[in-house]
């Protein structure tokens, strides 16, 4: 009974649950239905964001697609250039069209400038960028002109550049030229006269020769090792002459030895040798071959090594000919490293065989054909070297070779014309030349050829004499036409010259003209001979006259040492004269040297000037009256570039023990002053003359010279 009534009370425990269940199912099956059909209720607050569910897996990469077609080929490129190094070349062309022109031309042989030289044969360049290039298209003849890279007329001027030639000259057909810069000599190869023929490089006019050798056979070119003095001849007839010590030994007659160019048999292989160039580096010679001059396949190429001892039938290293090598009147070289470039007159053509000591002999083709009409010769540019004139020294303490002086005796002594050589330290006398003329200054160029003003009271005339290589050879000679040349004549306006500087990079020459009636300074080509008329003049205002000048090139400004006790600047100066002015009258600044705020009390009379660049100082001389051998002076003044009107010295040395009285010249070395004492009779230096104290110094030392007129300074690289 009790299990019976326990089974019923769950059954209906169970029931009521099943309602309640169904009736919650209902009622929310209800309020859904009721909601699709009423208004929305508000948003709740959002929830918290959930727990970023895992990265489902990769799905299989597909499979590749089919390769597309090959695309059309692209055009064939150029060839590029070879890779020569940066250099310019000057190619003489000798054409019907084109004689008496040159080219500028690059490493490629692609044309840059043209210039009308007037010439048509041999081109060298010396060591200041002035270009030589013989001629024979009329009378033999030699041509120098000026700064030719830098010119913008583009045309020989009588009045800028120079010629020697005429019938002293013994010049007939010269083709190939070399300069000697150590000697300061020209070598030309004189075909028809079968000669070499020998000139200081200052020569011009109709003058004779230095010196003359005859040859064995027609020469064509040369090349002259200066390091060992010795002379190569390129003979028509196939062979080289060797002159062993050819200047040391007088410029000898007959050739030491003869070198032919042969094969491995000892036969000769060459027949019209024309183009020489010498690697001294290697003792290498490279020669060119025309073989017949009307044909135009048979030209060849030779490399010859141990050239200083070769002699007699010389096996070649290498040797080209050939169609492909594309020689066959290959009329002249130029060798640069181990490039060889080649004037290729009857194919008209530059070419270039780049490292020409190596390689197979043979038809070898050019590295390089570059087409040009009727070359007949080629060289490398030279430009000038990296230093300064001596007037324009910036190295402190820069070092000497010496210390040029020249003597002015009022009377006519065994001195007068002199340039004399001392040591820097002022213990000894080197060497001597006379220029034979009464010399008022001197000054020289990156070459160390000299330039002297000299006056002739007689004939109321003066010019410049221009001596070859006073500074470092000439000892105990004098001047000569063969060597040497002068400026002078009624056009030059040169009268009474005193002072005179060189800008050797612009070939320029200052003379400070210094007669009554037109003073000013008178500006030269430094190539220019005879009686030429001034490039430009600059004349001080009123009527000041100069004594001397300095002429700064890295500011284009001229300092003038005027007599009446002021120093004129003009600035600008070059710059002016390419932009077409030949006068410039009245100076920029005027400055007068003073003392705490007052001009120095007459007499005051300036003559010698020599601005320092480094320090932006100029330094000046002061000979007071002429008569009086006591008052001299020796002034520093400061920023000079700017100053003008009173300026004040920083450094005025004077008195008893100066001995200063008529110090008529002067110039610094970077660090010390040398003076050129006339009246008392002596070249004196002065130590670190920008920081010296003022008042009566004596000078650190002294040498004693006969009636001292000016004086210059030479750099010891002069002799490199």
């Amino acid at each position: 009974m009790i299990k019976s009534k326990a089974i019923k009370d769950q059954q209906l425990a169970n029931s009521k649950l099943s309602k309640v269940m169904f009736s919650a199912i209902a009622l929310a099956v209800m309020l859904g239905i009721t909601g699709c059909d009423g208004d929305d209720g508000k948003d709740g607050a959002m929830g918290a964001q959930g727990v970023a569910g895992q990265d489902g897996t990769n799905g299989v990469d597909g499979q590749d697609g089919t390769d597309g077609q090959n695309g059309a080929d692209g055009m064939n490129g150029n060839n590029g250039a070879p890779g020569f190094a940066s250099a310019t070349f000057i190619l003489a062309n000798n054409g019907s069209d084109n004689a008496g022109t040159i080219n500028l031309i690059d490493q490629n042989a692609a044309k840059l400038t043209t210039f009308n030289t007037g010439a048509n044969e041999g081109v060298v360049f010396d060591s200041l960028g002035n270009l030589v290039q013989a001629a024979d298209s009329g009378n033999g003849a030699l041509s120098t002109v000026c700064q030719v890279l830098n010119r913008a007329d583009g045309m020989y001027s009588s009045n800028i550049d120079r010629i020697l030639t005429g019938t002293n000259t013994t010049l007939v057909n010269p083709k190939g030229i070399h300069i000697s810069n150590k000697y300061g000599l020209v070598f030309i190869a004189d075909f028809n006269a079968m000669q070499v023929t020998v000139f200081g490089k200052e020569a011009a006019g109709d003058v004779a020769p230095l010196a003359t050798t005859i040859t064995d056979a027609k020469p064509w070119d040369l090349t002259y090792d200066e390091n060992n003095d010795r002379l190569y001849v390129a003979l028509t007839n196939g062979d080289v002459a060797v002159y062993d010590s050819y200047v040391m030994g007088g410029f000898a007659a007959t050739p030491t030895r003869t070198i032919t160019p042969s094969d491995e048999t000892g036969t000769k292989i060459s027949v019209n040798i024309h183009g020489i160039a010498l690697d001294m580096s290697s003792n290498k010679l490279v020669l060119s071959d025309v073989g017949s001059a009307s044909d135009a396949t048979d030209g060849a190429l030779f490399v010859i090594s141990n050239a200083a001892q070769a002699d007699g039938m010389v096996a070649v290293d290498r040797h080209i000919a050939g169609p492909m090598s594309m020689l066959g009147n290959p009329v002249d070289i130029s060798l640069t490293g181990s490039d060889l470039r080649v004037a290729e007159k009857s194919n008209d053509a530059v070419l270039v065989f780049s490292n020409i000591f190596a390689g197979e002999s043979g038809d070898v083709s050019p590295d390089l054909i570059t087409p040009t009409t009727k070359p007949e010769s080629i060289t490398e540019t030279v430009m000038h070297n990296n230093m300064q004139d001596s007037s324009d020294i910036i190295m402190v303490n820069m070092p000497l070779l010496g210390v040029a002086v020249s003597s002015n005796p009022g009377t006519a002594g065994p001195t007068t014309g002199q340039i004399s050589r001392l040591n820097a330290p002022l213990t000894a006398e080197l060497a001597t030349y006379n220029a034979s003329q009464t010399i008022e200054s001197v000054a020289f160029d990156k070459s160390g050829t000299s330039y002297a003003t000299f006056d002739d009271a007689a004939t109321s005339m003066g010019g410049i004499v221009i001596s070859n290589k006073v500074a470092t050879q000439r000892n105990g000679e004098s001047y000569a036409t063969s060597q040497d040349r002068t400026i002078m004549g009624a056009n030059t306006g040169i009268i009474s010259p005193k002072g005179i500087d060189l800008a050797s990079d612009t070939g320029m020459v200052f003379v400070a003209e210094f007669n009554a009636t037109t003073p000013g300074i008178l500006i030269f080509s430094s190539c220019a001979t005879g009686d030429v008329s001034p490039l430009m003049t600059l004349t001080p205002s009123a009527s000041a006259r100069p004594w001397d000048v300095d002429y700064d090139p890295s500011t284009d400004r001229a300092f003038v040492a005027l007599t009446n006790g002021t120093i004129a600047v003009f600035d600008e100066v070059k710059s002016k004269w390419m932009a077409g002015m030949t006068a410039i009258t009245g100076e920029d600044r005027l400055i007068t040297p003073a003392s705490g705020g007052t001009a120095f009390v007459a007499p005051t009379n300036i003559h010698g000037i020599d601005y320092d660049p480094l320090s932006d100082s100029l330094i000046v001389s002061d000979v007071g009256s002429a008569a009086d051998a006591t008052d001299g002076k020796i002034y520093v003044i400061n920023n000079a570039a700017m100053a003008s009107g009173l300026t004040n010295v920083s450094v005025n040395i004077a008195g008893p023990a100066s001995q200063l009285g008529n110090p008529v010249d002067i110039m610094y070395t970077g660090n010390d002053l040398y003076v050129a004492e006339k009246s008392n009779g002596l070249v004196m230096r002065f130590d670190n003359i920008l920081n010296s104290p003022s008042g009566d110094i004596a000078a650190t030392v002294s040498y004693s010279f006969t009636a001292p007129e000016s004086v210059a300074i030479l750099p010891a690289w002069l002799n490199h």
